[in-house]
């Protein structure tokens, strides 16, 4: 029997590691594949493309000598180029020395500054552009909305909708206009909460007087991975109707509750297809990024709100969705170096620097709300993958980069000695950055 109530758990696992070595093979090979393009692009030759360490699934050799191959150990990946002793790029001293310099320039030690250097940084950047072509795929997908605000479908609320259609627009709210998103945002402000909101709208060409729900229900749009409402078994279109017995009709309410329960234990009442659930959970300790720099620690269950309705939307323009793209990618970046930096003065805990755990938990969790969340997931983890790798720690690009520089500005390159002292220095810090984030996955909570 013990065996049998086991496999829902073992099955979740199975799941959670399946996502995480999807997201981090797509990753990893558009890093390697990065350094791997720029370098053949730059003269430098690529021996070895492999996804995987360990023993060798499959392989197959191009037309330009490079070896293709699939691993065993899905969890990283590298590029070996002519010249290299392995897959950290380390110099392979006594084969370079014996080789002719018309081969020479086709290693990454005896090829120009300027090849080496944009081949190191292409790994990185090849993330970069992987978030970007991520976010502005998103949103060609979703759409941007149309203005005036329009009703494309209604969600489903314990109440009665009330009088609106698909194909409204919605003009005013209790008699506050709404031209666009952002009037109707600050309608949405000085409005009381209550049952039932008076709407103004366009249908068929002729303006109608017609009531609905308050613009933002207590409805479920979306959930953090790995959150306490994830945990507790909450679902994407729930309808909070009570907290601890007081009746919800606003999400603004369910934020000021949770937020003032100072993590104590709360009683969550929701309607889901028509009938009631009741769940327990309690709110965690988390820092959020605040837009204009630092951090907030506020009192969360990791959920979202949504409108009553589903907005109706249209294809963005290349440009303003290659420019949300890259924005976001931005925001990402920003929010990453001040988490590292509030970290580092004690702003914030150190508990917000996750490892391989904490990011195959949150894998599989963003997987599990659909396709589409867990494609955004890769874009923000391909951010954090590239940022991490232009740090200037060596065994890291942004370390190999570093040496580059200083051969730009003495005329030639650090030693072998002091290349193998830095590159045990920066496996030490690798190691130890690896073994703290771990410390965290396991006792943080």
């Amino acid at each position: 029997m013990d065996i049998v109530a086991s496999i829902p758990s073992f099955g979740n696992i199975l799941y959670t590691i399946g996502a995480f070595v999807v997201a981090l093979s797509v990753i990893v090979a558009v890093h390697e594949y990065g350094h791997y393009i720029i370098g053949r692009i730059s003269g430098i030759h690529a021996e070895v493309f492999s996804i995987g360490f360990g023993p060798v699934l499959f392989s197959r050799e191009d037309k330009w000598g490079t070896k293709w191959q699939i691993a065993a150990l899905p969890f990283g990946g590298y590029v070996k180029f002519l010249g290299d002793a392995n897959a950290a790029s380390d110099r392979a001293s006594e084969t370079l020395a014996d080789m002719e310099p018309e081969m020479l320039r086709h290693t990454m030690h005896g090829a120009p500054l300027w090849a080496r250097s944009a081949t190191v940084a292409a790994g990185p950047v090849f993330n970069f552009i992987l978030s970007i072509a991520v976010f502005t795929g998103v949103l060609f997908i979703r759409g941007e909305a149309i203005e005036p605000p329009t009703v494309s479908t209604l969600a489903q609320l314990p109440a009665e909708v009330g009088a609106l259609r698909p194909g409204d627009q919605i003009l005013a709210m209790n008699g506050i206009e709404t031209t666009d998103y952002a009037a109707f945002y600050d309608a949405v402000a000085a409005l009381p909460v209550a049952p039932s909101i008076d709407y103004r709208v366009l249908r068929d060409g002729a303006q109608a007087d017609v009531f609905g729900p308050y613009p933002f229900p207590p409805l479920i749009d979306a959930l953090q991975p790995g959150s306490a409402a994830m945990d507790a078994g909450l679902k994407v279109g729930d309808v909070v109707t009570s907290i601890d017995g007081t009746p919800i009709a606003a999400f603004s309410q369910l934020q000021e509750i949770v937020t003032g329960s100072d993590g104590r234990a709360l009683v969550v009442e929701v309607w889901r297809d028509g009938a009631p659930l009741e769940f327990t959970l309690s709110p965690r300790r988390v820092d959020l990024p605040l837009p204009e720099g630092g951090f907030e620690t506020r009192w969360l269950i990791g959920m979202t709100g949504g409108l009553f309705f589903e907005p109706a939307t249209q294809t963005p323009g290349v440009v303003s969705a290659l420019t949300y793209g890259a924005e976001q990618t931005v925001y990402i970046v920003r929010s990453s170096l001040s988490g590292l930096y509030n970290m580092l003065t004690g702003a914030i805990s150190s508990c917000n620097l996750r490892g391989p755990l904490g990011i195959a938990e949150t894998s599989g969790a963003a997987a599990s709300q659909g396709w589409i969340s867990f494609i955004w997931f890769i874009g923000v983890l391909s951010t954090a993958v590239g940022l991490l790798n232009l740090f200037p720690i060596p065994v890291l690009d942004g370390g190999h980069l570093v040496f580059h520089v200083f051969e730009a500005l003495s005329g030639r390159p650090p030693s072998d000695r002091a290349l193998r002292i830095l590159m045990t220095a920066g496996l030490s810090i690798m190691f130890a950055l690896m073994a703290f984030a771990l410390s965290n996955d396991l006792f943080c909570p």
